[in-house]
């Protein structure tokens, strides 16, 4: 039996934390012990321990990769729990604590904002090298565009394992329930629905699809727009959004339903200009047979072949996402293609357990 003990510093629900329960729901449980490290009062607590995952609480470390007084803290739970891997995600704090204590070291990178100059030639990119070679063994990047990233700030290619995302299966509700869904938003029957699930922040694009919205609508096209988070970008985009029809864009908050806000979609919209990876968002509307429209940002990509489970528009590229929204909303055979590729393509690619599998394959790799 392998041990592995994960340090996570998230305390609210964000694309890390989907990662490691999609992980723990589909990890091998005859070969791979798994633990969990988390900040007090996180949200995560509740649905680990719902799936058998053994947590540990620490004061300190919350929403911040490093925090000098957490350290000591994990050092004494690491010698505790006497793991023989400390799995990190993102925590800079779990990763000396584990080097402290002798641990072999996975750390995984689930994000690619653009490197700093400083950080891709000369003293820097030796420095930000060494430095993350001495805490890590073996980095695993969510995507090739993360690999891209680690790269450029001189990360070694050999220490990285690159995999994509992957998800449980959505099981949307039968047609009915939809329907019913739908009205409660107040969307009809005839409607065609874009759907967002994303923080709201600048970079996730939201201008651009409102922007692509105002086009449609100018067709006289009934199109709509549902957008599920929150974020700091939040009040602002209202003020935007205030400025369509009542009723035309729905801000439908933090949701934990993931099955209950896709089954209002037609279509699930990624427009990103900055740090898309492997978008779980995406791959769980593909479970569902959901198409997409992605940004070429990062790994969207790398999810979305044009045609296929849907397609592919140049970053702020309001005019091609509304040019690809209008013949998804006027062909329905185009859209049926859609959705059976988004299912056939979720089969092949993106599945929870095709995903602990690749995580559990870096975890063999490294004893041996």
């Amino acid at each position: 039996m392998i041990r592995v003990l994960n340090i996570i510093s998230d305390t609210n629900l964000g694309g890390a934390g989907r990662v490691l329960l999609n992980y723990a729901k589909y990890r091998d449980r005859l070969r791979f012990e798994m633990s969990v490290v988390l900040p007090r009062g996180s949200v995560l607590k509740e649905p680990l321990e719902s799936m058998d995952v053994p947590v540990y609480e620490i004061d300190g470390m919350a929403d911040r990769s490093f925090d000098r007084a957490a350290v000591g803290k994990l050092k004494e739970l690491i010698k505790r729990d006497d793991p023989d891997i400390v799995h990190t995600h993102g925590s800079l704090s779990g990763r000396i604590a584990a080097k402290a204590c002798g641990r072999r070291i996975v750390y995984t990178r689930h994000c690619a904002f653009p490197v700093k100059s400083y950080m891709k030639h000369g003293p820097g990119r030796w420095a930000n090298r060494l430095f993350n070679m001495h805490y890590a063994d073996r980095v695993i990047a969510v995507g090739e565009s993360t690999k891209k990233n680690l790269m450029e700030s001189g990360i070694p290619e050999k220490y990285i394992d690159t995999m994509m995302n992957g998800s449980g299966k959505i099981t949307l509700p039968p047609t009915e329930e939809r329907r019913k869904l739908r009205r409660q938003y107040g969307f009809s029957d005839g409607d065609f629905v874009m759907g967002i699930m994303a923080r709201i922040e600048v970079y996730k694009g939201h201008d651009d699809i409102l922007d692509a919205l105002r086009l449609l609508l100018a067709e006289g096209l009934p199109v709509k727009l549902i957008i599920a988070g929150t974020g700091s970008y939040e009040d602002e985009l209202k003020k935007k959004a205030a400025e369509f029809p009542p009723g035309t864009v729905v801000f439908a908050g933090f949701v934990r339903d993931i099955s209950g806000i896709l089954a209002v979609m037609d279509v699930q919209v990624n427009a990103s200009y900055e740090s898309e990876t492997s978008s779980l968002s995406v791959i769980e509307g593909m479970s569902a047979g959901i198409p997409s429209a992605v940004s070429d940002c990062g790994g969207n990509p790398d999810l979305v072949t044009d045609g296929v489970n849907g397609f592919v528009f140049p970053v702020h590229g309001s005019a091609a996402l509304a040019a690809g929204i209008r013949r998804m909303a006027q062909d329905p055979d185009f859209r049926s293609r859609l959705r059976e590729g988004s299912l056939r393509v979720y089969e092949e690619r993106f599945t929870g357990k095709k995903f602990a599998e690749n995580v559990e394959a870096v975890y063999e790799k490294l004893l041996r």
